[in-house]
């Protein structure tokens, strides 16, 4: 090759060069560029700008919350938007952030969807103390008591969660972004709560689930929201705790007593969806049966038995016991009990007469004192007459003949 060739091509490399020199982008420190992931490591992204040479992306700014590994943050081929953070041409070093990037934008978008209450999703990245850190574009905190509508122990199982959140407060100045999906969830349910009191009827019987117990009831939910079965309606017998009856998680079959939408109140029974004590009694008594009971209640005309559950029938007093009694407190005490014989028994009108005093036998009735004779010879013309009782010895002249004496007057 003569030397005046290569002459010629040194000069056309070095016009190649100055042109592909002149062809790349001059950047500088806090650029905001666009590039392309061409390769993800464990602690960082390398992605390509249409700069001389690649950059860095470090772990920890690809993201505003902690991450394991980039690839938690980041795709090959994925095209973002970054903010230059060193640029040093002498060590071909190139670092970027996506997290800075991201900050600028989201405090903007934040700020917006808390004026307009606008909900938004995010993933739970990780699990703290007090609550849950979530990615929306910062790092975002939801406080425990933010994150449902009830109470929740422990929330080891809510990282890698997607939930459902609005904004709370915004503190640009202290880096503090606070979300909550209670609120969320809170308005569903009371638009669902309106939707369902508007639909409801009293005497309308629905499926429920038991939420929880109280000393006076249980509370039912019925479709979203829950109503109250107060202890009085869960069984036709008396019932002294709810747990008797029922218990929490139980499906049962309710029926609407009262819906007051003012109150927010829903009154539901158990005991109506039931066939009642007397329903269940027909046909179980017959009059002349003698059947056993338990004395619920004495009252000063007799007593009350209960032959069935929730089935009581009157003992009048008259029929307690074969001699004369003055109170039923005499013979019974409640809690008692007795054999009683039915007799009458009317399921249709909830009445039912009892007798103790028919399933006894009656005592012999005393001998009678026999009358004494007159044995001191006769009266008047020899007839024997019995001498008078004595309490009518005492009677006057004028008792014992004043019938005679009147015709003298």
């Amino acid at each position: 090759m003569s030397e005046e060739i290569k002459v010629q091509e040194s000069a056309e490399a070095a016009e190649n060069a100055t042109q592909d020199l002149s062809d790349v982008v001059a950047y500088k420190k806090g650029d905001t560029v666009k590039g392309k992931i061409v390769k993800i490591e464990d602690n960082q992204a390398i992605v390509d700008i249409g700069y001389k040479y690649d950059g860095v992306i470090p772990l920890k700014e690809l993201s505003n919350v902690n991450l394991d590994n980039a690839a938690d943050a980041v795709e090959i081929g994925q095209e973002l938007e970054l903010k230059i953070l060193t640029l040093d041409d002498n060590k071909e070093k190139l670092v970027l952030s996506k997290r800075a990037v991201d900050s600028e934008q989201s405090w903007s978008d934040l700020q917006t969807k808390l004026e307009q209450g606008t909900v938004i999703e995010a993933q739970v990245k990780e699990v703290v103390k007090g609550g849950l850190v979530v990615d929306v574009g910062l790092r975002g905190f939801v406080p425990a008591s933010m994150v449902e509508r009830h109470f929740v122990e422990d929330f080891s199982d809510y990282k890698g969660r997607t939930l459902r959140l609005k904004v709370k407060e915004l503190d640009r100045e202290k880096n503090k972004v606070v979300l909550s999906q209670k609120d969320v969830l809170d308005e569903e349910f009371e638009a669902n709560k309106k939707q369902v009191m508007s639909s409801l009827q009293v005497g309308q019987q629905l499926d429920g689930t038991v939420q929880r117990l109280t000393q006076f009831g249980a509370f039912v939910d019925i479709g979203g929201i829950d109503g109250l079965v107060h202890i009085s309606e869960m069984a036709w017998h008396h019932v002294q705790q709810p747990s008797e009856v029922v218990k929490e998680g139980d499906k049962v079959k309710v029926q609407v007593l009262k819906v007051d939408p003012e109150n927010d109140r829903i009154s539901l029974s158990i005991r109506a969806t039931q066939p009642g004590p007397w329903e269940q009694a027909a046909g179980k008594f017959q009059a002349g049966e003698i059947v056993t009971g338990t004395v619920k209640r004495l009252v000063s005309f007799g007593a009350f038995v209960e032959v069935a559950p929730g089935v009581e029938g009157l003992v009048h007093i008259s029929q307690i016991a074969h001699r004369h009694i003055g109170t039923p407190h005499e013979v019974l005490k409640e809690g008692q009990e007795v054999n009683v014989k039915v007799l009458d028994f009317n399921p249709a009108e909830k009445r039912v007469s009892l007798s103790i005093k028919e399933t006894e036998e009656a005592p012999e009735a005393p001998a009678k004192p026999e009358r004494r004779s007159d044995r001191g010879g006769s009266r008047g013309g020899g007839h024997n007459e019995p001498i008078p009782p004595r309490e009518s010895l005492n009677m006057t002249l004028g008792e014992r003949f004043g019938d005679k004496l009147s015709k003298f007057k």
